[in-house]
């Protein structure tokens, strides 16, 4: 056979295997589509590891009122008494002193009816013993003044008669010194006649006279000296006068003043049982005020504790519960101690809240449905014994009056103690770092203030 016959019988031998291999080849097209695809999910996958991710803090909790004066609070007994009536019933919607219920009273102290008006007649008695002793200390205080008056008058009195007295000593010193002159003289006389008459030159008449002279002049120093005597008298006298005087009025002076302090005394201890009784009359009207309970805010009764009539309570036992009527909510969370350096005040805040159905992408707050926007008010600064710390979230009111974020429900909706879950915006970072990051369980990035300040403020235009 020749070598072209050879050939063709190989050729038509191979056709067959050819033409199989040509019936299972990929088209061309779908090579190409193929190729695009898989460029694509390559492409896109390494893109999306460079979008940017939001890192955060997840915390578990509830709803508070953050006002303190509005969460829910207790109406207790203010005195132990015995229930008379109940004015609410459970879910009623009370204003602010509105009566719920009445006591009456068990104390043997407070059982008398008239106790109140015998106080007040009680008081009206002292008032009047008060006026009476005021009455009577100002009698005694114009008494006081008139003996003061005559003190004044009577002291320089007897004073002016002691000067008088001794002007009259005086005078009689004076007219004993006189007199004993005139007797000496009239003793140079007698003897100077009497020599004479000795010697024949004067007469027996002149004799006499002389003598007679004498006797006078004596007799008038008698005299002088019993008028000393009796102006010495007469000073002593004015003296114990004086004295007597001011003993008199200084004595009755000393009995008035004695007299006023025994009225300002019974003023005093009166003033005294006044400031008592009033005490207990303004006690007693606390306490008949306090036999009727009234609502303490305007809210909603969510309990009834003690009900019956004729129940006993005790001072301070909880008789009923209240739900102030207030808008004041806040998100109270729970975030691990490992978290807690991370979060700061101010920092952004995406909540879910039990029974709003909503779709959270963690790392994209920005398309999240269904959550609520707030900010971080409150970190306390030691745990709660378990190694977890509190935040308290309130509602962001600039991303809300911008109407970058929904408002948070009404209370008649959300009520305290409703489950939250929360998350605590923190930094956007790449996501393929975010992904390194969880695979080697590191912290997530906490910038500095200045960025994270700009971010939390960024993040309030957040929907």
């Amino acid at each position: 056979m020749s070598v072209d016959s050879l050939e063709r019988e190989r050729g038509k031998k191979a056709r067959p295997v050819f033409e199989a291999l040509d019936m299972v080849r990929t088209p061309a097209a779908v090579k190409f589509v193929v190729s695009a695809l898989i460029l694509l999910i390559v492409g896109t996958v390494t893109g999306a590891m460079f979008l940017p991710w939001r890192q955060s803090v997840t915390g578990t909790g509830k709803i508070i009122v953050f006002s303190p004066m509005h969460r829910p609070q207790p109406i207790a007994a203010q005195i132990p008494g015995r229930i008379v009536t109940w004015y609410v019933r459970d879910g009623d919607d009370v204003q602010k002193g509105q009566k719920i219920v009445d006591v009456a009273e068990v104390d043997s102290r407070f059982l008398d009816e008239s106790q109140m008006q015998n106080m007040l007649s009680q008081k009206e008695a002292l008032t009047e013993k008060r006026t009476a002793a005021q009455s009577r200390l100002a009698a005694l205080s114009a008494q006081a003044a008139n003996s003061t008056q005559v003190r004044g008058a009577a002291v320089p009195a007897a004073t002016e008669r002691m000067r008088q007295a001794k002007d009259r000593i005086i005078a009689a010193e004076q007219s004993v010194e006189a007199a004993k002159q005139a007797v000496k003289t009239a003793q140079w006389q007698f003897e100077r006649i009497t020599a004479l008459y000795d010697d024949g030159l004067r007469s027996k008449r002149d004799k006499e006279l002389a003598e007679l002279e004498k006797v006078r002049a004596t007799t008038e120093l008698e005299r002088a000296n019993a008028n000393l005597d009796v102006a010495l008298e007469d000073s002593k006298i004015a003296g114990l006068e004086k004295n007597r005087t001011q003993s008199d009025t200084g004595g009755s002076i000393n009995a008035i003043q004695a007299s006023m302090a025994d009225a300002r005394q019974i003023i005093a201890a009166t003033n005294a049982e006044l400031y008592k009784l009033e005490i207990d009359i303004r006690n007693l009207v606390h306490r008949v005020e306090q036999r009727s309970i009234v609502s303490p805010c305007a809210g909603r009764i969510v309990r009834l504790l003690r009900v019956g009539a004729g129940e006993i309570v005790n001072s301070g036992e909880v008789l009923a519960m209240i739900a102030p009527q207030t808008e004041d909510r806040a998100a109270e969370l729970s975030i691990r101690d490992w978290d807690a350096p991370l979060v700061s005040v101010g920092r952004p805040v995406r909540l879910q809240i039990a029974g709003w159905p909503a779709l959270q992408f963690i790392g994209w707050p920005r398309i999240a449905i269904g959550t609520f926007a707030g900010t971080v008010a409150v970190i306390d600064a030691f745990d709660d014994g378990k190694s977890r710390y509190r935040i308290i979230v309130v509602p962001d009111k600039d991303a809300i009056a911008g109407k970058d974020a929904d408002p948070w429900p009404s209370t008649q909706f959300l009520r305290p103690g409703a489950q939250v879950s929360g998350w605590v915006l923190l930094s956007d970072v790449p996501l393929w770092y975010e992904l390194w990051r969880q695979f080697n369980g590191w912290q997530p990035t906490v910038q500095n203030p200045e960025a994270s300040a700009d971010s939390a403020t960024k993040e309030k235009r957040v929907p």
